[in-house]
């Protein structure tokens, strides 16, 4: 990675503008196209990948007040944008879109992108951020950038896709769902889908990622709980959370967060679940939940698709989405910065008694 180099014209970074908006649906466009020589993070949908511009929705009236977007202005011409996602209840940024074309001047694609990436850094600590994250493909020099920009990778997701072309299966009846043990998630299961998250994830990736109890209660447009690299996807879904349960009726074997699409964008299917537990039943209760919900008609799998992100410690479950027609269709590397100092919790410890013997004297 170059920085830019000093001494030499340069462009500014700014706040974005609805002004900027045609520019920028533009630039992400470019960026997307290999032959263009722009930068993106690469996250990938079914057939010619589409910008984050267009997959997450950015028009300017959509954002909330608390997301942020910055540009890379040269010479009039925007050559780069930012998007940052802020989520409300906790201090956790994301980056989902970081595009850079080549400057007028002197700054390349990654010197734009490097800046971008700094004055979020920048207004992070302004604003409090606890943990910045950020999902990519590992080509275009990404992962080396957000590496110096003091990110750690942590993990990697294979994405995996259905076709719209595949008919979904037929949606499950309510008797069938309860004889199988699936049932809508409630607040009340928020410890057992902890003990079940915490029984199928590495305790590094948890450290991390600093999930609590609460986070499991909370579930619709802003539940991203558990995270992946296409959270975003979630903002325009309509979001359901079903369990399956477990041999002892307490404790849950499997999880599965559905996002039916309300947008030109893929549905959602993140699964969960113990390696010991078959959950092609839970997978296929899911794709029948989408047909039961689209408003494309009978047996439509929505205009793109479904799509699922499977980290790479959760096998077994990529082969079960294969079996219900999914296809890997990206790697994704997931990287987070914190900004917060971890210290170690006080201890007691054993120590020596020492007794000081007082003599009078004179």
């Amino acid at each position: 990675m170059t920085h830019l180099r000093p001494g030499k014209p340069s462009g500014k970074v700014r706040a974005a503008r609805l002004t900027d908006l045609a520019a920028l649906g533009e630039l992400s466009r470019m960026c997307e196209d290999d032959a263009a020589g722009g930068r993106s993070l690469g996250l990938p949908v079914d057939g010619p990948r589409i910008g984050v511009f267009s997959l997450f929705r950015l028009p300017l009236g959509a954002f909330r007040p608390h997301d942020l977007l910055y540009v890379y202005e040269d010479e009039g011409r925007v050559a780069g944008l930012v998007r940052v996602e802020r989520e409300s209840h906790r201090d956790d940024w994301t980056i989902v879109e970081l595009d850079g074309m080549a400057g007028l001047a002197t700054a390349s694609a990654g010197d734009i992108r490097f800046r971008l990436v700094q004055q979020v850094l920048r207004e992070g600590q302004k604003r409090g951020a606890a943990r910045f994250h950020v999902a990519c493909v590992d080509e275009g020099g990404n992962v080396e950038l957000f590496m110096q920009a003091g990110f750690a990778r942590y993990g990697e997701e294979s994405v995996l896709h259905r076709s719209a072309a595949a008919p979904l299966p037929e949606p499950w009846s309510d008797e069938r769902a309860a004889a199988a043990g699936i049932r809508p998630a409630r607040p009340a299961d928020a410890i057992a889908l902890m003990q079940l998250y915490t029984a199928v994830t590495p305790s590094p990736v948890r450290r991390l990622e600093g999930f609590r109890i609460p986070d499991w209660e909370r579930q619709g447009s802003q539940w991203r709980v558990p995270r992946s690299s296409l959270a975003p996807l979630l903002r325009f879904a309509d979001i359901e959370a079903y369990v399956l349960e477990g041999a002892t009726g307490t404790d849950l074997a499997g999880f599965i967060q559905i996002g039916v699409a309300d947008e030109a964008q893929p549905h959602y299917l993140r699964v969960m679940g113990r390696a010991e537990v078959d959950l092609g039943g839970l997978i296929d209760f899911g794709l029948g939940d989408i047909r039961a919900r689209t408003s494309k008609g009978r047996g439509a799998g929505g205009e793109h698709g479904v799509i699922a992100p499977v980290r790479t410690y959760e096998s077994p479950i990529d082969r079960r989405l294969e079996d219900a027609g999914f296809t890997a269709i990206s790697t994704v590397t997931l990287l987070m910065k914190e900004t917060l100092v971890r210290v170690a919790e006080p201890a007691l410890v054993p120590g020596r008694v020492h007794s000081l013997e007082v003599t009078r004297g004179s």
